[in-house]
């Protein structure tokens, strides 16, 4: 069986490409491929991603309508606030209270009753069930997670069981990854997937999570659902951008894409210094502003997406830095359907939880919550907390692109250093990836001070024209922190092509087109 319209699909481990490519053969679509693609990455990607974190995904359909697919789950309705600021000023960074409801698998399901095949999830997850029951091997970034995370897999039962081989020693590189009992889930959840929510998977999450000290229920489980909801909107320089609105950091997106393209046809330095700036200011703007607009504070997105400048003030940060949060996953057919998906645990292994039961690790969505009362991200019963998941889509007259990257809460930043040259038909996506690239943070990217981390080569020398307003530290050469970005498009043409990040370790898949 071929393919049902020829389709490109970019992804950053090659047994996500491994399971797309099966569902283009399968006949599937984009939308088919890119689902399979994130079923995979659950089972070869522990520490980034699991059916225990969150999704936020946009989807162009083939008559040019967009729109945001957002399942990121809710405190647990017990959430104790007062216990939890009597416990620190801020958020524990990972643990059993950090466990929000994890919306993947209603993402997933969301994703495929909307724009997908009949049958093609299902078979998805029997093939990643498959993929898990034989044992992936273990890939370096995952070793590598591993190593740096030993003493927090050693507290954690669960993740001591999945990554740990014979005699305690931690798993290496190329080492089988068995995960019999996620297999199981996986397996369930093909035949039904409302089971994550409601039933026989539902109620061991649940036990297990109280086992560990969380107080969500499986009617904390019950009343989740994926938000199918409009996308926020940019026109600017002949293209339409659409991001995901709160509590996605989409708005900070579209503030810097519209700086990028006020910005482009000026000189070096002050190109980079009028974007890294604003960059700054909508960083800011984000950790002041964003939060769940279902909540009691409203959101100020007209702050968003204009965010004042900072004025030398120090925007606040995280008591962690989140690293290894994130898998994206793009793809476009040639009918015009594009999906850009993002999937998250938030930091390395999420909370540090993996439920032994059901062999799911849990994410550490809920440290982004805050703990100050009247501010929009406060954490509450029933809440979502402010999100780094930021996927992008473009479209002008000439090309559509799928776009979205890891990075935390640099998303926006990276994706404004690359998303505007990937408009120009003529350039090479692959060429405009491996540019070098800058971030600006703290205690986010490594650094006790707001410092801007940069390649060599991604800024210019400081001078009076690039002033140096925060420390400028330039790295050996790639870093992860500048983000792992997929990129595929469909140009007016019919044209597929695209790119995966040289950062990572994935790649691309042009399946069913002789172009």
């Amino acid at each position: 069986m071929t393919a049902a319209s020829p389709l490109i699909l970019a992804a950053p481990h090659p047994a996500a490409l491994s399971a797309a490519r099966r569902a283009a053969e399968r006949g599937g679509n984009a939308v088919d491929a890119a689902l399979a693609a994130a079923a995979a990455l659950t089972v070869v990607y522990p520490h980034q991603c699991s059916l225990g974190g969150d999704l936020i995904a946009l989807v162009h359909a083939p008559g040019g309508s967009v729109r945001a697919v957002i399942s990121a789950g809710a405190a647990a309705q017990a959430v104790d606030v007062d216990a939890l600021r009597a416990t620190d000023e801020r958020m524990p960074a990972q643990g059993p209270q950090t466990v929000t409801v994890p919306g993947v698998v209603a993402g997933w399901t969301a994703l495929a009753g909307a724009h997908g095949t009949p049958g093609a999830l299902a078979a998805a997850l029997r093939d990643a069930a498959e993929l898990a029951e034989e044992g992936a091997t273990v890939s370096a970034g995952l070793a590598r997670a591993t190593r740096e995370r030993a003493s927090q897999i050693a507290a954690d039962p669960g993740l001591t069981a999945l990554l740990t081989g014979p005699g305690g020693a931690p798993l290496a590189e190329g080492d089988p990854l068995p995960q019999p009992r996620l297999a199981a889930v996986l397996r369930t959840l093909a035949d039904d997937p409302s089971s994550f929510y409601r039933g026989a998977i539902a109620e061991a999450l649940a036990n297990g999570l109280r086992r560990a000290g969380s107080s969500l229920t499986t009617d904390d489980l019950a009343a989740h659902q994926a938000a199918d909801v409009q996308p926020l909107t940019l026109d600017v320089a002949g293209t339409r951008w659409w991001t995901a609105p709160p509590p996605s950091q989409g708005a900070s997106l579209l503030a810097v894409l519209e700086t990028a393209a006020s910005v482009a046809k000026l000189p070096e330095p002050e190109r980079t210094g009028a974007l890294a700036t604003r960059c700054q200011d909508a960083a800011a703007a984000r950790d002041l502003l964003l939060g769940d607009p279902l909540g009691p504070s409203p959101v100020d997105l007209d702050g968003l997406l204009r965010p004042a400048p900072l004025a030398g003030a120090q925007p606040p940060e995280p008591p962690f830095r989140p690293a290894g949060d994130t898998v994206a996953i793009t793809a476009v057919d040639a009918s015009g359907l594009a999906v850009s998906l993002i999937q998250s645990v938030y930091q390395t292994f999420g909370s540090g939880i993996c439920d032994p039961e059901t062999g799911i690790v849990l994410h550490n969505r809920g440290s982004a919550f805050s703990l100050l009362p009247g501010h929009p991200a406060l954490i509450g019963p029933g809440l979502r907390p402010p999100h780094t998941l930021c996927p992008v889509l473009g479209r002008s007259a000439d090309l559509l692109l799928a776009a979205g990257c890891q990075g935390g809460r640099a998303q926006p930043q990276i994706l404004a250093q690359t998303v505007p040259d990937l408009m120009d038909p003529a350039a090479d996506p692959a060429d405009v990836l491996d540019r070098p690239r800058w971030v600006i943070g703290a205690r986010d990217i490594g650094h006790e001070m707001q410092t801007l981390l940069a390649e060599p080569g991604s800024v210019p020398a400081v001078t009076d024209a690039f002033p140096s307003v925060v420390p400028v530290l330039v790295t050996p050469g790639r870093t992860d922190l500048a983000g792992h970005t997929q990129a595929v498009r469909l140009s007016a043409g019919g044209r597929l092509d695209g790119a995966s990040d040289p950062r990572a370790d994935g790649g691309i898949t042009l399946e069913g087109s002789s172009l």
